[in-house]
């Protein structure tokens, strides 16, 4: 595991201008940075990094970000090997340490939190998306209140139906015991 006071360094020592462009093209425009957008078939520069803010994002395909999830989403790589790549970038050692007993248990307990927030947060959409009364209630009520669909998508609102919806199998999770 890379030590807490390292990954801030790391962060600290980022300019996500300089990191981005070595990856895009980009050009001044005001404070910030435009440019064509690495994650999809861009034509126009839809694509801003602020450097002020230490962000990126995409106003065609919504990816955002700062430095270390730009390194992630285009050269495909785990958090850690961000960080390490940043880190070479910027010349800074990384500290890395063994995880306690402990720890790798609540790290373990903190990504079944993750994987299963997925789930419903995909159960629940879907349930607003492609169910009869998700669509005639759910969906409805977000638009009375004045939510466009993009906004709706974005933040992947839901519905929870009054009775029980029998879950596809491609969302059943299959437990398979040793």
């Amino acid at each position: 595991m890379i030590d807490s006071r390292t990954i801030d360094r790391i962060m600290d020592a980022a300019n996500i201008v300089d990191v981005v462009s070595e990856f895009v093209t980009l050009k001044k425009s005001g404070a910030n940075y435009k440019g064509l957008c690495p994650f999809h078939n861009d034509r126009t520069p839809s694509f801003s990094v602020s450097p002020a803010r230490g962000i990126y994002k995409c106003f065609s395909c919504g990816k955002a970000g700062n430095a270390a999830n730009f390194i992630m989403e285009h050269e495909q790589m785990t958090y850690p090997e961000a960080l390490k790549w940043l880190a070479k970038k910027y010349n800074i050692d990384v500290e890395e340490r063994e995880l306690t007993p402990e720890e790798r248990r609540q790290e373990t307990e903190r990504e079944s939190i993750f994987i299963v927030n997925e789930w419903a947060a995909g159960y629940f959409n879907d349930n607003l998306l492609n169910d009869p009364d998700g669509k005639a209630i759910g969906l409805a009520y977000f638009r009375s209140r004045g939510f466009r669909d993009d906004i709706i998508a974005k933040f992947r609102l839901g519905f929870a139906l009054s009775r029980q919806r029998r879950i596809p199998r491609t969302q059943r999770t299959v437990r398979q015991e040793g």
